[in-house]
This record gives C-alpha cells, sequence and structure tokens, in this order.
C-alpha cells in the first residue's frame, strides 16, 4: 500500500502543477505583491461562486472572523454566541476584542450549533442583564452548513447580528444556497489545510450589505480613509497576498470536481463502514463539501483503540476537537463547568477523522475499511 496522506496537497499540486506554476511565476515576474490583478480576480470570482454581493481577501481565517466583530463595534460588556465544539479562533476573536463569548451546545448528528441550545443561552443573557447580546457566530463544521433556517429566524428577532463561519464549509449548500451567503456576514479560511487551501495562510469575508464592505476594506488596511495614509479607525494589516490569490485561483476552477470527488469518497467510506460505526449524517436539502470525514465511537477508550490500529496499519486519523471550549483553561473565568454542554463534551471524547482529500484513491479506502472492519 502506498503511503497514506491525510490531506494529500501532493496530489492536488502535481495535478495542477502547470496552472499553479504559471500563477506563481506571473506574479513573481509582475512584481505586484499586494493587492496584485489575481487577488482583485479571485474576490470576483468568489463573489461568483458564493452567490455573494462583495468579497475581502484576507491574510487568514481568525482575520476573516475578527473584522466584521470590528465593523459591528463589538466590545466589552457584549455577548457573542459561539458553539461550544469547534476550533478555539471563533471564541478567540470575541475575547480579543473585550466581548464575552457565550456557548451553545451542538447538534449530535451533525455537530453544528444547535438552535434551541441557541435561544436558551440568548434568553438567560438577556435575563441576567449583565451583557448586551450583539452576535452569533454559527460554524459548519466539518463541510455541512449549520442550521441557518432556523438560526437566522432566530438571530433575526433577537436583534443580532449573525456570522457564518465558513472555514470548513466553503463548498457546502443548503438547497441552491452556497455556503459563504449566510448571515450578515460570513468568513472562511484557505489554510492549506482546508478543501480550498492556499500555500500559506489567508482568508474571505463575504457579505451584501455596502456599508459592511466599506468598513471592511478600511480594516483589512490599518483603518484606511480616503487615501493610504489617512487613517480613521484603529484597523489591521490583513491583505492576502497576490502569491496566495494566484495559486487559489486554478484551485477553485477545480474545487467543484474535487468536492464531487469527496462525496464519492464518503460515499464509499459510508459504504464499507456503516455496519460498524456511526458515519456522518447530512441533513435531507443540505450537501456537505466534506472538508473532513468524521466518525463517532461508542466511548474514547474504543477511540484510542481505533486509531492505534490506524497508525499501526499506516492510516493517519486527527481528532477535531479533544476539548470543548467553554472547558478550555482560558475560559476557565467564565464559570463553566463539566456538564454544561453535554453533547460537545461527548463528541470531544468520540469524534476522529479519517484521510479526506479531493485525490484519495479507491484502493486506500478500502484499504483503510478493511483495517477498521477488523477492529
Amino acid at each position: 500500500m502506498e503511503k497514506i496522506a491525510f490531506n494529500d496537497l501532493n496530489a492536488q499540486y502535481r495535478h495542477l502543477k502547470k496552472e499553479i506554476d504559471k500563477g506563481i511565476a506571473d506574479v513573481i515576474s509582475g512584481c505586484h505583491f499586494i493587492s496584485g490583478e489575481q487577488t482583485v480576480q479571485l474576490e470576483k470570482e468568489l463573489c461568483d461562486y458564493t452567490g455573494r454581493k462583495y468579497c475581502v481577501s484576507t491574510s487568514n481565517g481568525t482575520d476573516s472572523l475578527l473584522m466584521p466583530l470590528m465593523a459591528k463595534g463589538i466590545g466589552t460588556g457584549d455577548a457573542v454566541f459561539v458553539p461550544a465544539f469547534t476550533f478555539f479562533a471563533t471564541a478567540e476573536v470575541v475575547s480579543l476584542l473585550g466581548a464575552t463569548p457565550v456557548f451553545c451546545d451542538v447538534e449530535e448528528d451533525t455537530f453544528n450549533m444547535n438552535p434551541k441550545s441557541l435561544l436558551k443561552q440568548i434568553e438567560k443573557v438577556k435575563n441576567e442583564g449583565k451583557l448586551i447580546p450583539k452576535a452569533a457566530i454559527a460554524v459548519d463544521l466539518f463541510g455541512q452548513p449549520a442550521d441557518f433556517i432556523e438560526i437566522e429566524k432566530i438571530c433575526k428577532e433577537n436583534g443580532l447580528m449573525l456570522m457564518e463561519d465558513a472555514a470548513q464549509g466553503f463548498g457546502g449548500k443548503i438547497g441552491s444556497r452556497m455556503a459563504c451567503s449566510f448571515g450578515d456576514v460570513s468568513a472562511t479560511s484557505f489554510f492549506p489545510a482546508k478543501a480550498l487551501g492556499c500555500y500559506g495562510d489567508g482568508g474571505a469575508v463575504f457579505t451584501d450589505d455596502e456599508e459592511m464592505y466599506k468598513l471592511l476594506l478600511s480594516i483589512r488596511v490599518h483603518g484606511k480613509g480616503a487615501f493610504k495614509y489617512e487613517n480613521v479607525r484603529i484597523g489591521l494589516n490583513a491583505r492576502l497576498d497576490t502569491l496566495q490569490a494566484a495559486i487559489l485561483l486554478p484551485k477553485l476552477h477545480e474545487f467543484d470536481k474535487e468536492t464531487q470527488h469527496r462525496n464519492w469518497a464518503a460515499g464509499l467510506y459510508a459504504s464499507l463502514l456503516k455496519d460498524k460505526f456511526e458515519i456522518p449524517f447530512i441533513k435531507d436539502g443540505y450537501f456537505s463539501s466534506f472538508g473532513y470525514y468524521t466518525l463517532k465511537a461508542e466511548s474514547e477508550e474504543q477511540r484510542s483503540k481505533i486509531m492505534d490500529t490506524l497508525k499501526a496499519a499506516g492510516v493517519p486519523s486527527m481528532i477535531y476537537y479533544p476539548m470543548p471550549l467553554h472547558l478550555q483553561k482560558v475560559y476557565k473565568p467564565l464559570g463553566y463547568q463539566e456538564g454544561d454542554f453535554p453533547v460537545s463534551e461527548k463528541l470531544s471524547k468520540t469524534v476522529f477523522s479519517l484521510p479526506m482529500h479531493g485525490y484519495i484513491t479507491e484502493d486506500v479506502i478500502n484499504y483503510i475499511g478493511k483495517t477498521m472492519q477488523n477492529i
């Protein structure tokens, strides 16, 4: 068996080598390394792909989450509702601005924010009267969009800005609506491990709101005003460099084919594993880009046994995520305790992810399936 990669970026590069190499060479020969024409083209094509009116490319996914909160003026005394089961950055950006992340539990089958838990936490914050509810960030974990049908309704009824964290969801859909088109604003990441990833850090913010768009443009470049050296607000240095844009363009052009392949791979995994493991659940009318293929073990002990067996067979696996956010040491002062969000806590002890990418072969999946069937 060939060496198995968790996410085979080399295979993708070999497939797109001619286009990627040309893109890089064009940027170097043109010497326009920041805000070059490739960056402008990428933003236009990302708008076309997602159906959003405006796109602002950024330096990374974390800044993509941070900038809309800055544009909204969120800070000390404000509550921002986030899922307890996700990557740390979703809550971190809230804390960076002095606001308070208020955690919500997730759905056990989709891993995404539970609308009922969101509503419960909003009501709790309002009743306590210590914080002002300002925004919610719903994450599209592992490739499937969150339940924006319900979450958008809840946020609208409670006057909250809704941000879609599509760092893992790019390419997903609800009906005909693409990921990155939900909420007032949406953010994604182009970190190399993502389904659409560059060769470094990168990200993007999407919105249909012209005022938000103008604020994001200003914040992205040190709070720039009418010209380069006029600064009208505190901002960041959060631009996507032109080389990364040139790398992303051919990957975006190939993205739908790769997404189809990942869905084929997910189907093959499911056929091999469904009788022994709890396979990913996709809601009716939803489409996952399968940025990750994540299963659930029966217990933490069984997960360790499975992952040890896979490792011995040369199969890489990962845990996303081994600790829910409300139990992270940094958030101990917020007073959360074990048992507050039982689904998030259970998932952190049972989930594990298998190799998944746009070039994974049938032989590799069959080998992994056979290995797992023998556990």
